[in-house]
């Protein structure tokens, strides 16, 4: 019996969207299921040996706030000079306190479990990302390439 398969396309490069694609991999893969991310334009950032990802809390209304700030804290102050910084160091201390594995740890794991990680080659060309700033073991490849894996899939997801 040919295993299932999940395809994932990882578009976003930001700490708070790093996450589903990797634990979404890692636990299908850990299921038997035959698994693919495509990352194109921003979400190629989670495949760099040294990502820098922040989370905004602009624009992201369902992220929880420290101290109820959602509730009195004007959304303008979230713009403020400093705030991104602020609320992604607050965000990775959260994760540490409570035990969540980091992006590096998430990605690691994958690629044990064999997840397929393909970095798009036209937005690499588009930004003039040099390969050797991604981690190893990725493959690259364009959208036609991916869609005779994700044409076939069980799950595809738009991530």
């Amino acid at each position: 019996m040919e295993p299932k398969k999940l395809a994932i396309i990882a578009t976003k490069g930001s700490l708070d969207w790093a996450y589903p694609p990797f634990i979404l991999a890692s636990t299908a893969a850990a299921l038997g299921y035959e698994v693919q991310v495509f990352f194109t334009f921003y979400g190629l950032q989670l495949l760099k040996k040294k990502p820098n990802l922040e989370v905004t809390p602009l624009g992201n209304p369902g992220m929880p706030m420290p101290m109820g700030m959602d509730k009195w804290f004007p959304v303008l102050g979230l713009a403020l000079p400093g705030m991104q910084a602020l609320m992604t160091a607050m965000m990775k201390q959260k994760m540490k306190s409570k035990g969540v594995a980091s992006i590096e740890e998430l990605r690691a794991l994958c690629l044990e479990a064999d997840v397929k990680m393909i970095a798009c080659q036209m937005t690499v060309d588009l930004f003039d990302m040099p390969k050797d700033e991604f981690i190893d073991g990725v493959e690259y490849a364009g959208a036609a390439a991916f869609f005779e894996f994700a044409g076939e899939s069980d799950i595809c997801l738009y991530i």
